[in-house]
């Protein structure tokens, strides 16, 4: 739901194309790998080559990252350099029912992207606790502050990329 809103919150300045597909990619082997890219992985490398940043909206489990996440990253980040994530900036925000957000799961993902050399906007960091209070039956993110903190990272993350791209921000 974060990240639905984040795509409204963003419209018209910014495009963001979700791909909602990583439960499709199979868990990572690395046999497989050296047989080729499964179809949803080619196509999440696909995705990520072609965008000019990427967002990422993560709950959090037992906490830390969610292993369908973990698993997709592992599968795009490998072999070294040839991912599409290396030099890209990436935004992290996430939503958990708890009253920490998804800090340690954004801590963890902020530290996988050492990895890939990715370039992630450090602020501002956007948790939304207490998650089930914050969205409305509809999946609207009713949190005044966990909009504006949505908008400002995106504004954050276009600025990083213009800054990474030499172009003037």
């Amino acid at each position: 739901m974060l990240l639905a809103n984040a795509v409204q919150i963003g419209r018209p300045w910014v495009e963001i194309e979700v791909f909602d597909r990583i439960r499709d990619i199979p868990l990572f082997d690395a046999d497989v790998a050296d047989e080729g890219d499964p179809p949803a992985v080619a196509a999440l490398r696909a995705a990520i080559r072609s965008s000019d940043a990427v967002v990422i909206a993560t709950p959090e489990y037992n906490y830390g990252v969610p292993g369908v996440l973990k698993n997709a990253l592992d599968w795009v980040s490998l072999p070294p350099g040839e991912g599409g994530l290396e030099g890209k900036p990436v935004a992290i925000m996430g939503a958990s029912t708890s009253i920490l957000g998804t800090a340690r799961a954004q801590t963890q993902l902020r530290s996988l992207f050492v990895f890939t050399r990715s370039h992630v906007v450090n602020f501002p960091e956007v948790f939304v606790t207490r998650a089930a209070t914050r969205f409305d039956s509809s999946g609207a993110l009713t949190d005044r502050v966990a909009t504006m903190l949505v908008g400002h990272l995106l504004t954050s993350l276009v600025a990083l990329t213009h800054q990474l791209n030499g172009a003037a921000s």
